[in-house]
């Protein structure tokens, strides 16, 4: 059969890349967000031009006067989060069709002296630090204890993460990962953080640096999503970046690992150009996220949409006839406020290929969830837990 026999959904979500803020995010602290429109603001412009091909300019002010209704070549609209929260994994399980009621739960005090106590019996060693802290400043204040006495670096952010430092010729890799394993296991019931990170790093005293083999202890799902209906269906599911983690390896055929966005790119191209299979391709770039949103670096942001933008047309160049393509993101993460934090924001949907009327705009959905449930009505799945399906408005 050939290729373009089958339907794919080529979802990528661009971490953080939100929109402008929700009617509740004062309730989140996050009132004044707006990651792409205030990086435009603060630069004076913002040009992205195969995005706003796309439609972005409809749903954002990037600083200039955006192409007419008439002369885009994809459809748009923008989503809000339903879920309680304003994390990686909330936003992409409710993407895939799952809604959470409640909130991951964050320590910006640290963790609990009787979680820890627990935790240190647990590994038989005593630990370090235990705070907020960005990994790269903690382990220059720390390492050269962590060298001294063996003790593994825990702390976390103002994301739902338990992470633990540990110098590679310190504690072998394999045994990192058992720590981090053994966290896991206990962190559970209303401790139960999105994710427990390894983050190995190698050198001397202030030359440490942080290595590859990071790996993510994330949680399974709690009912099935978008991703499990797939591979029940015996459709592919190809997972790029780190969606493997954020869903524990469930309901993935097969998972591609990245560097950075570029690499992402490169990965997102290969499963286009390679794979024969009806399904989806789900990736993930989190440099927008990881190098510059909780950095506060706005030209480095801005400098990372723009070098997207320029490989967008290898996508759109790579799309066969009954594929459609998705731009997303799962929260927002501004970097002219002064909080390093996520920000409680609308995400962008930008949708093009064969099957898809231009021009068209979907407008303001109430749930991540309605983009799932259109994903799966495409690929003819029948419908998910939560969401309702655009599929009707923007077919040609």
């Amino acid at each position: 059969m050939r290729l373009s026999s089958y339907k794919r959904v080529i979802l990528i979500v661009l971490d953080s890349v939100g929109v402008g803020e929700l009617p509740d995010a004062r309730d989140y602290g996050d009132e004044g967000s707006d990651t792409l429109g205030n990086i435009a603001a603060k630069l004076g412009s913002l040009t992205l031009p195969n995005m706003e091909q796309l439609g972005l300019g409809e749903l954002v002010d990037l600083g200039h006067t955006p192409s007419s209704r008439k002369e885009l070549k994809g459809s748009c609209g923008k989503m809000a989060e339903a879920s309680k929260g304003k994390d990686s994994i909330t936003g992409h399980w409710e993407i895939a069709g799952l809604v959470l009621d409640r909130p991951f739960p964050v320590y910006p005090n640290g963790f609990p002296e009787v979680l820890i106590s627990e935790f240190e019996r647990r590994i038989g060693t005593r630990t370090l630090g235990n705070y907020p802290s960005s990994g790269t400043v903690i382990i220059e204040k720390l390492g050269e204890e962590h060298l001294r006495t063996g003790y593994p670096i825990v702390y976390t952010s103002q994301d739902s993460v338990f992470q633990i430092a540990m110098h590679e010729d310190v504690i072998p890799i394999e045994r990192q990962y058992e720590i981090c394993q053994i966290a896991r296991d206990m962190l559970v019931g209303e401790h139960c953080v999105g994710r427990v990170i390894a983050r190995p790093f190698v050198g001397k005293p202030g030359n440490f640096k942080r290595t590859g083999r990071r790996h993510d202890f994330g949680i399974r799902p709690f009912r099935p999503t978008l991703l499990d209906r797939l591979k029940e269906d015996r459709q592919s599911v190809f997972a790029v970046g780190k969606i493997e983690d954020i869903f524990s390896g469930q309901g993935i055929t097969q998972a591609f690992h990245i560097k950075d966005n570029m690499d992402g790119v490169d990965k997102i191209l290969h499963c286009m150009k390679n794979i024969n299979d009806q399904g989806l391709i789900f990736s993930n770039l989190v440099d927008f996220d990881m190098l510059w949103g909780h950095r506060n670096d706005v030209d480095g942001y801005a400098r990372g949409l723009m070098d997207f933008d320029c490989r967008l047309p290898e996508i759109i160049s790579a799309i066969e006839p009954r594929d459609i393509l998705v731009l997303t993101a799962d929260h927002g993460c501004d970097p002219t406020t002064p909080s390093t934090d996520h920000s409680r924001e609308y995400v962008p949907v930008l949708l093009y290929g064969g099957p898809v009327r231009a021009g068209v705009h979907i407008g303001v959905r109430k749930t991540f969830a309605d983009l799932g449930q259109t994903v799966a009505e495409y690929l003819g799945i029948g419908p998910l837990e939560n969401g309702v399906s655009f599929l009707g408005s923007i077919l040609q």
